[in-house]
């Protein structure tokens, strides 16, 4: 056992002394401009390598924290490298600008007033209490207005709400009535497949007001219902006989069998159909914002684009993510609340 640990500790020290030299070779000899893939993949290697041995040194009841660093230390380790190689002239900063910049970007789009559209990214929350002391809540509703994320957020929330509620009732008759299921599965089965994109002129033409909020949100609406019915029907569909059997035993109405058993098994698959459906909403409306918007996350994004301020562009992609992050936590947190047995679960 020791003579092996010792043949390991060599090893390690043979791949540091490996990554010191290669990084020096690739410096003196001024190989980073054209080998810097290369030179990057042979350094995730190592490191990876490293970590990989140093996880087994972690006691156990430090695994989470130490996991924790891992994920956000090679964040920073990705931005970092980055910075180093946009600095260093490999990547062109007109289309790559570093991370730096994109920050200083974030930071211009969040305090200052754009006055040409008359609006801002977040709506100017610090002047709320001004706005309310003077105007009412007009004048703080107005604030709201001007903001992007504002304006994206309220159209993913309404079209996943329109779809979500018909999505989880049809899911779940389709999951328990075979009737149902068979004379609809054609029809979501031949629908499911269109892009959701796609369909958005035809909303313009159902709608009386094609360039209004109703076209957005639809799209948005019709996105969430195909992917919550499909999780909802198969979660029903696959709850195990075991449970329906006990039910049964106790005499339990069809009510109770549906409030107690079938809800309750199908939860877990039902908001992971919701978690995809709300992931897909954000998807679904950044892209519409592209093309048809005058305000959202979107449309600054392609906006910053068209007059080459990529800093902001890639501030505009950095507001999707957080946006991303921020909804699925969200989700998460609601998921605790309705199914407080599954609290304590830890992955494996």
């Amino acid at each position: 056992m020791k003579r092996t640990k010792l043949v390991e500790n060599q090893q390690m020290v043979a791949w540091g002394v490996a990554f010191v030299l290669l990084n020096l070779a690739f410096t003196l000899f001024h190989l980073w401009q054209r080998l810097w893939i290369v030179a990057t993949f042979f350094d995730f290697t190592i490191i990876v390598i490293f970590l990989q041995w140093l996880d087994r040194f972690v006691p156990p009841h430090r695994k989470p924290d130490y996991e924790r660093a891992l994920a956000f230390g090679f964040s920073i380790l990705v931005l970092l490298t980055w910075e180093a190689i946009v600095r260093a002239g490999i990547l062109n900063p007109q289309w790559f600008p570093p991370p730096t910049k994109i920050v200083r970007g974030l930071w211009d789009l969040t305090v200052n007033y754009d006055r040409f559209t008359e609006t801002s990214l977040l709506g100017r929350p610090w002047l709320i209490p001004r706005r309310f002391a003077t105007q009412g809540w007009s004048g703080v509703m107005a604030l709201f207005a001007e903001s992007h994320v504002w304006a994206t957020l309220m159209r993913i929330f309404a079209g996943f709400i329109l779809g979500t509620i018909p999505g989880l009732i049809i899911g779940v008759a389709m999951g328990v009535n075979r009737t149902i299921r068979t004379m609809l599965d054609p029809a979501i089965s031949a629908l499911y497949v269109l892009p959701k994109i796609a369909i958005f002129p035809l909303l313009m033409l159902v709608f009386s007001n094609p360039f209004g909020e109703g076209p957005k949100i639809a799209a948005v609406a019709i996105a969430a219902f195909f992917l919550v019915l499909i999780n909802t029907m198969t979660g029903v569909r696959n709850i195990e006989p075991v449970f329906i059997e006990v039910g049964k035993n106790y005499g339990c109405s069809r009510w109770q069998m549906f409030r107690h058993i079938i809800i309750p098994g199908a939860l877990p698959v039902i908001f992971a159909g919701l978690r995809l459906a709300l992931g897909t909403a954000l998807i679904v409306i950044v892209a519409i914002e592209f093309v048809r918007a005058k305000k959202g996350v979107g449309y600054i994004t392609l906006y910053y684009w068209e007059v080459m301020v990529t800093e902001k562009m890639y501030a505009g992609l950095v507001i999707v993510m957080i946006l991303g992050i921020l909804l699925t936590f969200g989700l998460q947190w609601v998921e605790r609340m309705v199914m407080p047995w599954r609290r304590e679960e830890r992955p494996i």
